[in-house]
C-alpha cells in the first residue's frame, strides 16, 4: 500500500467520508473478525477497568465521597477524546489508530512522538495489571503464601498466551470479560441500592446520607484531595481509545462506532459515578483501603458467604482484561510505526493467525520488569506505575486532541470533509479538553510525592523522544522515499 497523501474526494456537506486522503501501510494484513458485539463490548470494557475495581479503594480513603465528583469530570473529558477519536475512526478507519492520523496531520515526528508515549501507556499500565491481579490472587488463602512477583509472573504468562492466537480470539475473550464486568457491577448496584433503601446494616453502619454527612461530608479533607486524585481517576479511563483500534478490524465501522462512542457517557455516569456513591452510601470512606478493592471490601463486610470471594474474582477478571487489551492495542500500534520505520522491524511481524506478535511481545517485555518490581517493592508497584501510566495517557490522548484540532482545520481550508459524526463544539472542545490535560499535569507536580516524582522525569521522557527520533529518522525518510517511489 501507498503511504503518501493524494487528493482528498470531494463530499457533500455532512456526508460520511468515504475515502481518505492518506493511506497506511500498517492497515494491511489484519483480518476482519471483530463484529458488533465485540466492539461495543470493548467499548464498555475500555470504560470499566483496574482503576476502578482496584484503584478507587485507595482514593475514597484519601478524599472520601468527593471521589465521584472528579470521576464524572474526568469521563466528561474521557468522553470528548473517544469522541474526536470516533470522529477520525468514521474518516479513516485505521490499526493504527491515533498514530496513523498523527503521520497523516503531524507527520512522521508526531507519529513516533504518540506512538512511543502510547507504549509508555500501555507497558506501565501492563504492570499496573499484573500488579492487581496478584493484589487480587492473595486475598485467597490459598495463594497467600505465594510470592507476588510469582503470581504476577503467571499472569502475565496467561494473557500473553491468550492474546498471539488470533483477533477473533481476542474478541471473544473481550466480550466475556466485560460481559462478567458489567454483570458483577449491576448486582453489586442492585445489592447496593437493596441495602440503602431498605437501611440494612453494612458493618454496624446504618447505609445512606447519613453515612456521609457523619463522616465529614462530601469533602470530609478538603476539596484538595479530590483535586490531587484526578490524576490517578484519569487512568480508570485509559482504555476508552481502546475501541478505535479495534476499528481498524471490523467490516462496518461506519455503523458500529457511533452506537459503541455515544454508549460510553452513559456507562461512565452509571457505573463510575454511580458505584462511587453507592459505596460512600454503604459504609464511612474511612473503611476503604488501598490494598483492597472497595467492592469486595463491602462484600466482606456484608458477611455473606462466598459474596466476597466472588467479587474478588470478578475484579481479577477486569485486570486480566485490561492486560489482554493493552497487549492488543500495542501490538497494532507499534506495527504502524515498524512499517514506517518508527520501531524496531521484529514489531512489525505477524503470526499465521494475522496477530502482529513482535509488537505484544515487547510489550510483554515490559511486563517482566513489573515481575522484578513486585520482587523488590511489593507494597508501592501499583502506585508507581499507575503515574507513569498517567503521563502516557495524558501524552495520547493529547495527540488524540491534537489530531482532532488539525483535521477541523483541514476541514475549515476545504481540504478534508468530516464525516456526519463529529465532535460537538469544534474547535472549542480540543482546545479546553487540552487545557484540562495540561491541569492535571500541574497536579501531579503540585501534589508531591510519587506524582511530583514522575513529572520531574517529563524532561527525561522527551529528551528520549528527541533521541529516538534521531535514531531513526534516516530509515523513517528512506521508506518514504520508497514508499513515493513504489
Amino acid at each position: 500500500m501507498s503511504d503518501r497523501t493524494t487528493a482528498a474526494e470531494t463530499l457533500a456537506a455532512g456526508a460520511p467520508a468515504k475515502s481518505s486522503p492518506h493511506v497506511d501501510a500498517g492497515d494491511a494484513g489484519y483480518s476482519k473478525d471483530l463484529k458488533s458485539r465485540h466492539i461495543n463490548m470493548i467499548a464498555i470494557g475500555g470504560a470499566i477497568g483496574t482503576g476502578l475495581f482496584l484503584g478507587a479503594g485507595g482514593r475514597l480513603a484519601g478524599a472520601g465521597p468527593s471521589l465521584a465528583i472528579a470521576y464524572a469530570v474526568c469521563g466528561v473529558f474521557a468522553f470528548f477524546v473517544v469522541r474526536a477519536l470516533g470522529e477520525l475512526v468514521l474518516y479513516r478507519p485505521s490499526s493504527g489508530a491515533f498514530v496513523s492520523y498523527a503521520r497523516e496531520f503531524m507527520g512522521e515526528k508526531g507519529a513516533f512522538a504518540a506512538g512511543w508515549l502510547y507504549f509508555l501507556n500501555w507497558s506501565t499500565t501492563a504492570i499496573a495489571d499484573i500488579t492487581a491481579a496478584a493484589t487480587y490472587a492473595h486475598f485467597w488463602a490459598m495463594f497467600s503464601d505465594i510470592p507476588q512477583w510469582v503470581l504476577a509472573l503467571i499472569a502475565l504468562a496467561v494473557v500473553l498466551a491468550a492474546n498471539l492466537i488470533s483477533v477473533k480470539y481476542f474478541g471473544e475473550m473481550e466480550f466475556w470479560f466485560a460481559i462478567i464486568k458489567v454483570a458483577a457491577l449491576v448486582a453489586f448496584m442492585l445489592v447496593g441500592i437493596f441495602l440503602v433503601v431498605t437501611q440494612h446494616p453494612v458493618d454496624g453502619h446504618t447505609p445512606g446520607f447519613s453515612t456521609i454527612t457523619d463522616s465529614g461530608g462530601i469533602f470530609p479533607v478538603g476539596m484538595l484531595p479530590m483535586l490531587l486524585v484526578i490524576q490517578g481517576v484519569v487512568f480508570a479511563y485509559a482504555s476508552v481509545e481502546l475501541c478505535g483500534v479495534a476499528a481498524g478490524e471490523t467490516e462496518s465501522p461506519e455503523k458500529i462506532m457511533p452506537k459503541a462512542i455515544n454508549s460510553i457517557m452513559w456507562r461512565v455516569g452509571l457505573f463510575y459515578v454511580g458505584s462511587v456513591v453507592l459505596l460512600a452510601l454503604l459504609l464511612p470512606y474511612t473503611a476503604y483501603s488501598d490494598g483492597q478493592s472497595p467492592f469486595v471490601t463491602v462484600m466482606d463486610k456484608l458477611g455473606v458467604p462466598g459474596a466476597a470471594g466472588v467479587m474478588n474474582l470478578v475484579v481479577l477478571t477486569a485486570a486480566l482484561s485490561s492486560l489482554n487489551s493493552g497487549l492488543y492495542s500495542t501490538g497494532r500500534i507499534l506495527r504502524s510505526m515498524a512499517l514506517s520505520g518508527s520501531a524496531p522491524k521484529f514489531t512489525g511481524r505477524m503470526n499465521k493467525g494475522q496477530v502482529p506478535y513482535g509488537g505484544i511481545l515487547l510489550t510483554a517485555g515490559f511486563g517482566v520488569l513489573g515481575v522484578v518490581l513486585n520482587y523488590i517493592v511489593p507494597g508501592q508497584a501499583f502506585e508507581i506505575v499507575l503515574n507513569f501510566a498517567s503521563i502516557g495517557i495524558l501524552g495520547t490522548w493529547g495527540m488524540i486532541m491534537l489530531c482532532s484540532l488539525l483535521f477541523w482545520h483541514r476541514a475549515q481550508d476545504g481540504r478534508v470533509t468530516r464525516p456526519a459524526y463529529r465532535l460537538p463544539w469544534a474547535p472549542y472542545t480540543q482546545i479546553v479538553t487540552l487545557l484540562f490535560l495540561a491541569g492535571v499535569v500541574f497536579l501531579m507536580w503540585w501534589g508531591g510525592g510519587v506524582g511530583r516524582t514522575t513529572v520531574m522525569f517529563l524532561p527525561l521522557i522527551a529528551a528520549a523522544l528527541v533521541g529516538g527520533w534521531y535514531l531513526v529518522r534516516g530509515r523513517v525518510n528512506s521508506l518514504a522515499r520508497e514508499r513515493q517511489d513504489a
